[in-house]
């Protein structure tokens, strides 16, 4: 008798880390399935090569379309989030959807589910970001869900928008005027956490666990910033800004065209140190060995061309 190939449902799978799951999850498997939904099918290209991923148009924040994607899985996992936006907008993508989805897996027995939330999460958490991702993380923790959560710290890789950001940046300026610059961050690696990620869904010793994915160094933004332009070839000089211009720069940006470079709760999240606390396990815990950051960066970051970062700027403007 022939039974139906599993079903993993991927939720912001064709993001930045949602491209690197599917990836893992092709390579794991060649009969189980990997659904992606998106609203635009254009933006689920980089999948279709792989032959066990299935990009489908669909709305996750319609009830009865979010229904239907999660009947039949085997397991959701849940990458969507936004970096900016405003309050409404937070509860929507980080609370709301969370706790829409634990009701959907309750309604058709789907229980397991791994869920990537944030570093520095916390109910008085300074920030509309910081504090939603502690609401979603409540919301989806629900009985009817076996569920495990990820806090990884920035997330660098060949197609991130952090790094590449600052290399960006000093491509085209002669000096980088800086919000947060004593910021302290943890970046890990996305095969890391796509690893993490896969890890979890095949071990059922993580379920009702939460795992803080970092890498092995620490580096204040200022820091971060310099290498990102040294690999790249244009180290700019930095201009450390105080807060509250750094909250007045990040409001003129708020109101350019396209995704603001850094927003008003940009600068409130950088308040809280984005690295592991050591209370929880880490990517040890999950036989993981983090990759660092100086051993992956310079490939991607020293490849780059003056006219590719144009097209960086370009994409942030909405052009």
């Amino acid at each position: 008798m022939s039974t139906s190939p599993e079903k993993i449902l991927v939720l912001g799978g064709t993001g930045f880390v949602g491209r690197a799951v599917c990836a893992r999850l092709a390579a794991r498997s060649a009969s189980a399935r990997t659904v992606v939904p998106t609203r635009r099918p254009q933006h689920g290209n980089a999948l279709r090569s792989l032959p066990t991923v299935e990009v489908v148009q669909a709305k996750v924040h319609d009830d009865a379309q979010l229904a239907r994607l999660v009947a039949g899985s085997s397991a959701v996992i849940n990458l969507i989030a936004i970096l900016h936006g405003s309050a409404a907008d937070f509860q929507r993508v980080h609370v709301d959807l969370p706790r829409r989805l634990a009701q959907a897996c309750a309604a058709s027995g789907v229980r397991r589910v791994v869920h990537v939330s944030a570093l520095g999460v916390g109910p008085d958490a300074p920030s509309n970001y910081l504090r939603s991702k502690t609401a979603g993380e409540a919301a989806l923790c629900t009985p009817a869900v076996d569920a495990t959560l990820l806090r990884p710290s920035v997330i660098f890789g060949a197609e991130d928008r952090f790094l590449n950001l600052f290399a960006t940046l000093q491509a085209v300026a002669p000096v980088l005027p800086l919000a947060g610059s004593s910021a302290r961050f943890q970046p890990v690696w996305v095969e890391d956490v796509a690893s993490a990620i896969v890890a979890c869904l095949t071990d059922a010793a993580t379920v009702g666990q939460t795992y803080e994915c970092t890498g092995p160094s620490v580096y204040t933004l200022s820091q971060l910033v310099h290498l990102a332009g040294q690999w790249s070839g244009h180290d700019r000089p930095q201009l450390p800004l105080p807060t509250a211009l750094a909250k007045l720069q990040a409001l003129a940006m708020e109101w350019l065209p396209g995704e603001p470079l850094m927003s008003r709760d940009n600068v409130d999240s950088m308040a809280v140190p984005n690295v592991a606390s050591g209370l929880l396990p880490g990517l040890a815990a999950l036989g993981i060995t983090a990759s660092a950051l100086e051993a992956v960066a310079p490939g991607y970051l020293g490849g780059q061309q003056a006219c590719s970062r144009l097209d960086g700027l370009r994409r942030l403007a909405g052009r």
